[in-house]
């Protein structure tokens, strides 16, 4: 006898990944699209939105292909806020711009701070421009595009170019869109029309749904193509850290999200807006929440890159490198800020450093460092939360970071902070595809996912960190000028 489903689909900065799950929250069937970004200039950071709708349809395929149930809805995520312009036939005009990785749009964001007020952007939309602000990079390609400017007629973020391709809907969540700023007013909640018209003029903005609303229905065209049944509804959708937090049932006031993956990000739910200018400040991804949000440029990233860089190393391997290397690395600290960092730095031109090298320091050592590193940053981020009004009662830990133990362990004892783990850690697929069941049923994240662990601190091992943490914050002030000298030799 078939099962009732939904399925979800999720496109990540590394990989695409979809999940088949039962609607009382049994995962079914999974399956993952490995990608990469392409990086044509120092700074910029792009993908082809082709390789978001040609995974998504091979996803759907492999996970619906003789299976034993009857999707009844889909949900979708993705990594945000990007920019992808098409023309009037849904051509899209040249590959999509990344979210804060990508740092290119500075001298629009001096100009836009300059022309608008930057407390006033602030004030309107609830937080400063940045590298990870939409409408600064929309203001870059009209300003060094024109040309290709002037043909486009839609917007699309990750999520909403596949609901435009499964349903025809041109729609938009009101989470991505409050991450476009200055383009939308976190108190109207809505476009704010005189800087929609002052940044993108000529560019009509999508209709405003939040996520969990239905955005249409899967076509006999996208129904062909994915094998999913014509008819069946599909979600708004949302950026993929928000349907993490979905996912785990951090989207309550007082939770605070810790999605561990190629970046690390934080969202902390808060029951009215707060903004500071080191942080992001959005609505959130269902109808009257609000968070306060930080996300670092790197996490994974930097673990991804020391294995490629150790050639015959795997993460298991290195794991447990790292774990005899033990707390402080055997006296090596590093500032994990290898393509800039957002917050609270919001220096795009940061970058990595790694102090105290030996020639008797070993590949785990290298390796535990760059986990403490994460840690440290994640610190950062929390006391600046706890500094701009939150209240942090709860943290919920999820994404593949979260697997084989160590680099949780080391961010509770780094933090001094417990986390929970729940049992489904696949992140935002699983979450929009929540999302998704709700549309046909009752679903709740505590009943799909309940906890199946807390990772608590070592006091012994977070006193020891409490120097190391010192050092850490002392050490991107005292190189600052000769990283930044760096980095601009590395734009040339």
């Amino acid at each position: 006898m078939s099962r009732n489903a939904v399925l979800g689909v999720d496109i990540g900065t590394s990989s695409s990944k979809g999940v088949l799950v039962a609607t009382d929250g049994t995962v079914l069937r999974s399956a993952v699209r490995e990608h990469t970004v392409d990086r044509p200039a120092p700074g910029h950071v792009e993908m082809d939105a082709g390789v978001w709708w040609d995974e998504t349809v091979s996803l759907c395929r492999e996970l619906t292909a003789g299976a034993d149930a009857d999707v009844l809805a889909v949900g979708v995520s993705g990594m945000g806020p990007c920019v992808l312009l098409t023309d009037a036939d849904d051509t899209p005009l040249r590959p999509a711009v990344l979210y804060g990785v990508d740092t290119r749009a500075g001298a629009q964001i001096s100009r836009l701070d300059a022309e608008l007020g930057r407390e006033e952007i602030r004030r309107r939309c609830g937080s400063l421009l940045s590298s990870q602000a939409a409408g600064a990079k929309i203001a870059w390609i009209a300003d060094e595009e024109p040309g290709l400017f002037a043909r486009a007629r839609r917007l699309y973020m990750t999520s909403s170019w596949l609901v435009r391709k499964l349903t025809g809907a041109y729609v938009l969540d009101h989470h991505s869109a409050s991450q476009a700023t200055p383009l939308y007013d976190t108190h109207a909640q809505d476009w704010y029309t005189p800087w929609t018209e002052l940044v993108a003029p000529g560019l009509p903005m999508p209709p405003l749904r939040w996520s969990g609303e239905a955005a249409g229905t899967v076509t006999a065209e996208a129904a062909r193509l994915t094998g999913l049944p014509a008819g069946i509804p599909v979600i708004t959708g949302t950026v993929d850290a928000w349907a993490e937090a979905l996912s785990v049932g951090a989207h309550r006031p007082g939770d605070l999200m810790l999605m561990y993956g190629t970046t690390m990000f934080l969202v902390h739910t808060v029951p009215d807006l707060l903004t500071d200018p080191a942080l992001w400040s959005t609505v959130g991804a269902l109808p009257g929440t609000r968070s306060l949000a930080g996300g670092m440029a790197t996490s994974g990233a930097v673990t991804g890159w020391l294995r490629d860089l150790f050639g015959d190393a795997d993460y298991a391997g290195l794991t447990a490198l790292a774990e005899d290397s033990g707390p402080g690395a055997n006296g090596l600290l590093m500032l994990p800020y290898f393509a800039g960092e957002r917050t609270p730095l919001m220096d795009p031109q940061a970058r990595g450093v790694i102090a105290g090298l030996t020639l008797s320091h070993t590949r785990g050592d290298l390796y535990r460092a760059a986990l403490e590193a994460t840690a440290f940053a994640v610190r950062h981020n929390i006391e600046t939360l706890e500094r701009a009004g939150g209240d942090i009662r709860r943290i919920v830990a999820v994404g593949g970071g979260t697997r084989g133990g160590l680099w949780t362990r080391i961010v509770s004892d780094v933090t001094g902070r417990p986390q929970q783990l729940r049992t489904v850690s696949l992140g935002a697929s699983y979450g929009a595809a929540l999302l998704a069941a709700r549309l046909v049923g009752d679903a709740s994240a505590d009943a799909w996912n309940p906890v199946a662990h807390t990772v608590t601190p070592d006091p012994a091992a977070t006193a020891r960190y409490e120097e190391l943490y010192g050092l850490y914050r002392r050490l991107h002030p005292a190189t600052a000028d000769v990283v930044h000298a760096l980095a601009a030799r590395q734009e040339r």
